[in-house]
């Protein structure tokens, strides 16, 4: 009896060390919980995209993502800024932010991430103040314009009666996700925020903030200005049966004639150096809705953590 429980014992180990080896070799496995894996030079600030928060009822925006960041040595603030505004006057919201968290910890620089309209947002402080930024990363950000803000656009014209309307019930929405995030203060102005979005106001935007954008569906300039700039997206819009997101994203991926998460070409997303493309749709890229995504597809939160270890290695 005794010789067969060291048996058993000694197969448990091998087996133990045989799992060991795996986790230690797959990308996103055991080799990423390590003490300072994430623990990059300068803070990272998560910044969210249209209605979004930082907190909601007690759920991140970016899903589980900051305390996987923080739990081997990132420092991360998540900003909030206007749920529904226009890029400049959200870009100028997160700069008084940024300039905030630099006291707090002394940093000379922050890492700037952001989702969605998130991107712009953090180009906009990047342009306006390269000194204070050492990277952006935009993930399934609107750099060249979204084919819904277009189409939206198009069917509500400015200063109609339906535009009036469309204006106060995206207010109202806004106001809800205020009341559960405490971002009650911040000013939104929905109309703004479409025509920043739009094709047209992203146009114009990039007039000003060319810094890093590819001339085509590539990748763009990798250092401008002394910041570095990187970008990612997914390209699969429905992702998960359990995911009640994946029907409108679906729908409205329709719209594109393109490779695009549902809200986002992957065109419009390309910024710098581009990452990749993943089976994930616009919300899989935070990790929501809790985390339900496409059961093949690269674990959101994972890319955050490889990303933090690579601005680690890059000395940001």
């Amino acid at each position: 009896m005794f010789s067969y429980l060291v048996r058993r014992f000694r197969a448990a180990l091998r087996l133990t060390g045989f799992a060991l080896a795996i986790g230690l070799a797959l990308p996103g496995g055991m080799a990423q919980a390590q003490a300072g894996y994430t623990q990059t030079r300068y803070p990272i600030v998560l910044v969210h995209g249209l209605f979004g928060f930082d907190s909601f009822l007690g759920v991140d925006y970016f899903y589980g993502i900051p305390s996987a960041l923080q739990r081997d040595g990132a420092r991360v603030f998540v900003a909030q800024v206007s749920a529904a505004n226009s890029t400049e006057v959200r870009g100028e919201q997160l700069l008084a932010q940024v300039k905030n968290i630099m006291a707090i910890t002394g940093a000379k620089k922050v890492n700037l991430v952001g989702h969605s309209h998130g991107g712009p947002t953090i180009r906009y402080v990047a342009g306006v103040a390269p000194g204070l930024v050492a990277s952006v990363t935009s993930i399934g950000g609107v750099n060249k314009g979204s084919r819904v803000a277009d189409i939206l656009r198009g069917t509500v014209p400015a200063g109609s009666l339906p535009e009036t309307v469309v204006n106060n019930a995206a207010k109202a929405f806004v106001a809800l996700i205020n009341l559960g995030s405490g971002a009650t203060g911040l000013p939104q102005t929905p109309t703004a925020a479409l025509n920043s979005l739009s094709t047209a106001g992203s146009l114009a935007f990039n007039q000003r903030f060319p810094q890093a954008l590819p001339a085509d569906c590539g990748s763009g300039p990798e250092l401008v200005n002394g910041v570095r700039y990187y970008s990612w997206t997914g390209t699969q819009p429905v992702t998960n049966v359990l995911d009640v997101s994946d029907g409108p994203l679906g729908i409205m991926s329709l719209t594109f004639g393109q490779a695009n998460d549902g809200l986002v070409s992957a065109c419009s997303s390309r910024l710098g150096k581009h990452l990749g493309d993943y089976r994930q749709n616009h919300l899989d890229e935070v990790n929501q809705v809790l985390g339900l995504r496409d059961w093949f597809s690269a674990d959101p939160v994972t890319l955050y953590r490889q990303h933090a270890n690579r601005l680690k290695q890059a000395s940001l």
